[in-house]
């Protein structure tokens, strides 16, 4: 019972961590913007007249949308039209529960894991809730009973299938690299040093996946300079047909989709939970470290990898216009795609000839 228990709790913990970050992105978002155009940014709502630098429009934008009027125009699918949101949202927040936030600690006699659902596939899990994810794209359009929803759903769909086979080539290196689909394990094999000087983390080994993959990442997100499916400012997306809290779960995915390649850049190319010259138990604090206080070093960890991937791709979103859909197929299919196979290639094949000269190149 204890173990069912713990692992409700962690993947309960693993969907609030990534509906707090959808939240507190959406206010990165505008003062972020509002740094790099020398703006002020939201600083309209206000609880008994303190604004706290705009936090407080975390709370008013879900009052807002939950307020607004669920409009659902006539001849709509309905039953299309009301599960596509849920599961552009649901899956993808799903998939938050595979990653490995930290390592097993010691509390009570006994060991605990941090990782919500252990699985030697996880990779493979998370990769399919997000492909899951694209129905509610296609759905979202088709329900419409709208030409203009439903071109802006199979341009989605286009755009989304298109780079998910080029994000999964982008890790293909690192993942032959580790010899394992378990998110865990491959965490675990980045916790060493090399020469003591280096972490031996997968954008060593990786650089031009690493790259790849955020350029990959940030497409299947369908965040600027790639949200072509949703570019109200020209062109009529997939949620036109949209409104009140139901359109607010559409810009929640994209913001979880954000967390979830985050997560993935982490622990695949960052090292996971581990953090470099720190020795696993430290002699000047003892026991302390193997329980609470080590799991919140863990997670606190994970927590600023992510959030320095996070600010990473809010600066690019600010920074390149967006492309044309011409262009953006081309980019994934005849540069990203080749790119990421050549790099797999290499990869393999140096493996392969290290190991039959005996040079080892890693520690």
């Amino acid at each position: 019972m204890i173990d069912i228990l713990w692992v409700f709790a962690k993947v309960a913990g693993a969907l609030g961590f990534g509906m707090n970050w959808a939240a507190f992105l959406g206010w990165v978002e505008r003062k972020q913007s509002a740094v790099m155009q020398d703006r002020i940014g939201a600083n309209r709502a206000d609880i008994l007249g303190f604004r706290l630098i705009g936090l407080i429009h975390i709370i008013a934008d879900p009052i807002k949308l939950f307020t607004k009027e669920d409009f659902v125009p006539a001849g709509v699918r309905k039953t299309f039209h009301l599960l596509a949101p849920s599961i552009s949202l649901g899956f993808p927040l799903l998939a938050l529960a595979a990653f490995p936030y930290g390592g097993n600690v010691s509390f009570l006699g006994r060991s605990w894991s941090l990782q919500p659902v252990e699985s030697p596939m996880g990779l493979v899990l998370v990769l399919a809730m997000v492909a899951v994810g694209i129905h509610g794209v296609v759905m979202a359009g088709y329900a419409s009973n709208s030409y203009y929803g439903l071109l802006g759903g199979m341009r989605g769909a286009g755009q989304m299938i298109a780079y998910e086979v080029c994000l999964a080539t982008t890790m293909a290196g690192a993942v032959f690299l580790y010899g394992t689909l378990d998110l865990a394990a491959a965490a675990a094999w980045q916790a060493r040093m090399i020469g003591g000087v280096l972490p031996a983390w997968g954008v060593v080994f990786q650089p031009v996946g690493f790259i790849l993959f955020l350029v990959a990442g940030t497409a299947l997100t369908k965040r600027t300079p790639f949200d072509l499916p949703e570019g109200e400012s020209e062109i009529v997306g997939y949620h036109v047909e949209y409104s009140g809290m139901k359109f607010g779960m559409f810009m929640m995915t994209d913001l979880i989709e954000s967390v979830v390649v985050a997560c993935l850049g982490v622990t695949l190319f960052l090292g996971g939970w581990h953090v470099p010259f720190l020795p696993p138990s430290l002699p000047f604090l003892g026991p302390m470290l193997e329980g609470p206080v080590m799991a919140c070093l863990m997670l606190g960890a994970f927590t600023a990898k992510v959030a320095l991937v996070l600010f990473l791709l809010m600066q690019v979103r600010w920074t390149l216009p967006r492309f044309r859909f011409d262009q953006l197929l081309d980019l994934g299919w005849k540069n990203i795609l080749p790119l990421a196979l050549a790099n797999f290639l290499l990869t393999a094949w140096a493996i392969y000839l290290a190991k039959a000269w005996g040079v080892r190149l890693w520690p």
